[in-house]
Parts: structure tokens; C-alpha cells; sequence
């Protein structure tokens, strides 16, 4: 019998893994305008700015550590933006075990236009190329941090020169050690992943508003890409339906998350879909049910929206916001 938060938490051993970290550099400017004839130079000034570790992994583990949870991120990193992201990390408080490689890690950009920050604009680099000796070496490290793990984050884009079926490689062997998978990418990586059988899965639609090439345009069609990757291996799949919804498909149920929270209340959206995840993960964890889960997550995205820091850190406001959440069965 466990008699408190502290000794729960103390049985979950989690890891994060993020293969293509970044800097993130976000700007708010009063407006951005592109130049649209030859001249010299065509000068924006920012506002103001903000400089952090990003990535799906790294964005979870942060949120995680901030409210307590203890967990490991791992992934490549390199050069002096390398170095960002492990301080970054550390000073958080989060464990880190990363591979170093020869290149240097990206650096992805937000444009935030002020009054209009629920449509940010991004721009994100491919990522360094990684060889596969640093593949082979974070693979080992990966297969020894699994004879701890209870719980697997596996989130973002594949770096150049590393194999897309790597996420599916992973996820078996986090299922084989005894460790439940998370899921959050997009693309071959999402597809090749799903015959291992992840927990949960989170399709990144960033870039695309497609799956297996169909549009979700529709619930029934989120409805229906949903039990399409259940019936491929997955046991939960959580696509988003709108900026504040989303629609958790299981196998036996349906259920669509809302909030009445209006778009111009929203800062900085950079980060807040990886909260989501960070939030029902930090549920989970507790053995809380999914619909549970599932409204947490959805606060702690909103409130990580609702403020200029990239990351949440004050649960008092994500209480505020699990108030305004609706959770109904379609």
C-alpha cells in the first residue's frame, strides 16, 4: 500500500526519448510582413524573445520535473546548441543521457505575431545527420535504461541519416522490457511504429492534416484514422480535433475533450500539444482512470498556451483550467 504521492511516483521509472532536439527561439513582433520586391534589406524587430530546449521528449520530461515527477530524456544532441538543451534540461531538474554527436543540434524559430498568438508561425530545421556508429551507440544506452522503465515517451521528427523504423525498434523493445509506449510523431516513423503496439499514440498533423494520406477534416474521419492505427497495434490514439479539442479513440470508446477557452486568451502555443501528453502521462502515472487523464492533459496544454513561458509551471492555474473542460462519449 502506498501511502503517499512521493511513493507512487517512485514506482514509475520514466524515460523520454527525443532524436531531434532543438533550441527553440521564439520572437514576438507587432507584425511580419515579407518583402515582395528587390531591395536591400527588409527589417523586422522583435519585441521581445525567449530562448529554450525544445522537442516532444524534452518538452515532456521539462513539464514533467517541474511538478515533481522524476524522469530520464535521451535523444542526440551536438555542438554548442547541444549544450543548451542539456543545461536547459538540468536546470530543471530532469536527468539527462544523451548521445553526443558530430554535428550540431538545430534550432527551430516561432514567429508570434502579438494579438494573433493562436496562429504562430514556425520554422524548423531538418536536424543535424547522425551516423549510425551514434545510432548503434544510443541504442545500447537506450536498451540498458529499459531494465528500469515503467514508462516510454517516444516524440518528434527523425534526424537525417537515421532509419524511420526506428521509433517501431524502440517501442518493441520498451513493450518486450515491460515498459507501456507513447507515441508522438508523424509520417513512415508513425506508420512503421504502430505494429509494436504503443500505448498511446499522438500523430504530429503539424505539417500535413492527413493520415494514411486521408484528410481529418471531419470527426468521423478522425473517428475512423483512429480505429484504423488501433486495428494496425495501437491501444489509445489521441488526434486534435480543433486548437482547444480532442478526440481520444480506444477500442471500445470514443471520447472528445473540449474546452471553452477562446483563442485570444492563448500567448504562446509552442509546446502546448507535448503538455497535453506531459499531463495525462503525470496522471497515468498516479493510476488515475484515462477520461481523468485525458481532461488534465487538455488543462495543462491550455494553460501552457495561456502563458508566454513555453511550459506550465503553476498547477493552481491548470486547476483553474480542468474547470471550464467538458469530456463526452461520441
Amino acid at each position: 500500500m502506498y501511502t503517499s504521492q512521493r511513493e507512487l511516483w517512485r514506482r514509475a521509472m520514466i524515460v523520454t526519448v527525443t532524436l531531434n532536439p532543438a533550441v527553440d527561439k521564439m520572437y514576438w513582433v507587432d507584425g511580419l510582413k515579407m518583402c515582395d520586391v528587390t531591395q536591400e534589406e527588409f527589417l523586422t524587430r522583435a519585441i521581445r524573445s525567449s530562448t529554450s530546449a525544445g522537442g516532444k521528449g524534452v518538452n515532456i520530461s521539462v513539464f514533467l520535473s517541474r511538478f515533481g515527477m522524476e524522469n530520464v530524456a535521451m535523444g542526440f544532441v551536438g555542438g554548442h546548441t547541444g549544450h543548451v538543451v542539456v543545461r536547459d534540461l538540468r536546470d530543471e531538474g530532469v536527468t539527462t543521457n544523451f548521445v553526443w554527436t558530430h554535428g550540431e543540434t538545430r534550432i527551430n524559430v516561432t514567429l508570434l505575431q502579438v494579438g494573433r498568438e493562436h496562429s504562430p508561425n514556425l520554422v524548423n530545421e531538418a536536424g543535424q545527420t547522425i551516423l549510425p556508429v551514434e545510432v548503434d551507440r544510443l541504442m545500447r544506452r537506450y536498451r540498458g535504461m529499459l531494465s528500469r522503465a515503467t514508462w516510454v515517451v517516444l516524440g518528434g521528427s527523425i534526424p537525417p541519416g537515421v532509419d524511420p523504423g526506428i521509433y517501431g525498434e524502440m517501442a518493441k523493445m520498451a513493450k518486450d522490457a515491460g515498459a507501456k509506449v507513447i507515441l508522438s510523431t508523424g509520417g513512415e516513423a508513425l506508420t512503421r511504429a504502430l505494429g509494436a503496439f504503443p500505448y498511446i499514440v499522438k500523430p504530429d498533423t503539424r505539417e500535413h492534416m492527413t493520415l494514411e494520406g486521408k484528410g481529418l477534416t471531419s470527426v468521423d474521419a478522425i473517428v475512423d484514422a483512429g480505429r484504423h492505427m488501433i486495428a494496425v497495434g495501437a491501444e489509445i490514439v489521441i488526434i486534435s480535433h480543433d486548437v482547444t479539442g480532442d478526440i481520444a479513440i480506444t477500442r471500445n470508446d470514443v471520447w472528445e475533450i473540449k474546452a471553452a477557452t477562446p483563442t485570444s486568451k492563448f500567448k504562446n502555443l509552442v509546446g502546448a500539444d507535448d503538455v497535453f501528453l506531459g499531463g495525462i502521462l503525470y496522471k497515468l502515472v498516479q493510476d488515475a482512470p484515462l477520461e481523468e487523464a485525458l481532461k488534465f492533459g487538455l488543462a495543462a496544454g491550455l494553460a501552457s498556451a495561456e502563458s508566454e513561458e513555453k511550459i506550465c509551471r503553476n498547477m493552481d492555474v491548470i486547476e483553474q483550467e480542468l474547470q471550464g473542460i467538458t469530456l463526452a462519449r461520441l
